[in-house]
């Protein structure tokens, strides 16, 4: 997941630097299992790239003004080595009182049962608002462990000049419409050997999720404290088989057994001899560094599903909002998810360009096109499977990466393919 949320972090680069964002509290000065939480002060672990200084700032400042004696001693993290450093801090007998955690390694930590349940709690903080794809990220046999913090999804990315030199007067709105966009891009500008009308990795697997959700299929299903893989029923079938459309339709030359990150997309992008490709907003200021240019050319659409108006589903990535449960200051660290939780700073974490996790007010984000085709989708955002082990899916032997390549390269069949990645998916959140 470590990845998917640098990722994200790139979709705020529009309007805010993620490089040393620092709060009331200075720099990554953190260490061993997170300083002092005694007395008057409530340690607080975020992410770098993840909330802008001045929000972080104004938020510490207001918390310290309402709670006498209170001083927030606010600490940025990174993301390289932070798993280890989390179950270090999560054991101890003196964690910080709020961190920053990736959406799927919520699940994990719950299970250990270092986290605070924040079930009561859920009312008090907005709960009635929250993000759903990310509600259901924070939760684990059937309690509430993570407050929705910020997410981001994919969208279609596409070059409105090339579309409109090929006849195409309206973004895709179904998936017989996207095919027929690329036959259109490809009959316009196909005489050149490097165009591609879609530019679509084939371990793409964030990507499949769409379809293989549009399809009415699934990656798991929950089976008590377990997992049961369901990447061989109909539905999962007919998103694979979408997938291999695309990739085929567009001659893209993507390769096929590497992801979206290898070479990154972006810059192939900003090469400006590809179309389309999905990815977040915040690509295309990467690929902006190529091509100035090319951010006034972008405009985007939601990824197109089956039914003709209806968009597929998307897969929210991003983070939560913990409480450890060996916290000494429990009841302070719900107050200051209280107040992070509430429109006002939700917000403005809009206006740093994410989904707000706790908040339905996105009015800031849609200001930016391609922001607010991303609120829009995020509406009906999933989140993967919440198996405790699911980090190991990632950062593993990815099954669903190795679907991907076996069945798009013609070495197995969709029933093989898909068989294989069943089982081999079952070893790892099966149990």
């Amino acid at each position: 997941m470590k990845r998917w949320l640098k990722l994200v972090a790139g979709a705020a680069a529009i309007t805010l630097a993620t490089a040393g964002c620092a709060g009331s509290g200075g720099g990554d000065n953190a260490s061993g299992s997170g300083g002092s939480a005694q007395g008057g002060t409530l340690t607080v672990w975020l992410m770098t790239g993840s909330a802008p200084t001045d929000l972080t700032t104004a938020l510490n400042k207001e918390f310290e003004a309402a709670h006498s004696g209170v001083k927030v001693d606010y600490q940025i993290q990174q993301w390289n080595g932070i798993q280890q450093k989390l179950t270090t801090a999560l054991a101890g007998d003196n964690p910080p009182d709020v961190i920053e955690v990736g959406n799927t390694q919520t699940p994990a930590f719950a299970a250990q049962g270092v986290l605070e349940d924040l079930t009561p709690s859920v009312n008090d903080l907005n709960g009635a608002q929250w993000l759903a794809g990310l509600k259901a990220s924070g939760e684990y046999d059937g309690k509430t462990y993570g407050v929705p913090f910020y997410a981001a999804n994919r969208e279609v990315l596409y070059r409105k000049d090339l579309f409109e030199q090929a006849g195409i007067t309206a973004p895709p709105a179904s998936n017989a419409e996207w095919l027929d966009a690329i036959a259109k891009l490809k009959a316009k500008f196909g005489s050149d050997p490097g165009f591609q009308p879609l530019y679509l990795p084939g371990q793409y697997w964030y990507s499949l999720l769409s379809f293989v959700w549009d399809n009415g299929g699934d990656v798991a299903k929950a089976d008590g404290k377990s997992f049961k893989s369901t990447l061989d029923s109909p539905g999962s079938k007919a998103g694979l088989e979408f997938y291999k459309q695309l990739v085929d339709a567009s001659a893209t030359t993507a390769p096929k057994d590497n992801d979206e990150a290898n070479p990154a997309q972006a810059g192939i992008y900003g090469g400006g001899k590809v179309a389309m490709f999905i990815g977040t907003p915040g690509e295309v200021a990467t690929a902006a560094k190529t091509d100035p240019s090319i951010t006034g050319k972008t405009g985007a659409f939601p990824i197109p599903g089956h039914a003709a108006g209806r968009p597929a589903p998307v897969f929210l990535g991003g983070s939560n909002l913990i409480v450890p449960v060996n916290s000494k200051n429990k009841d302070l660290a719900k107050e200051y998810l209280k107040l992070l939780s509430g429109t006002k700073y939700m917000s403005q974490m809009a206006a740093a360009g994410y989904v707000p996790g706790t908040s339905s007010d996105v009015s800031a984000l849609a200001k930016d096109p391609l922001g607010a085709v991303m609120a829009t989708a995020s509406k009906n955002g999933r989140a993967v499977p919440t198996s405790p082990k699911w980090g190991e899916v990632e950062s593993g032997q990815n099954p669903l990466k190795d679907m991907l390549t076996a069945y798009l390269t013609g070495k197995k069949t969709v029933d093989q393919a898909t068989a294989d990645a069943n089982a081999a998916l079952d070893k790892i959140i099966g149990g």
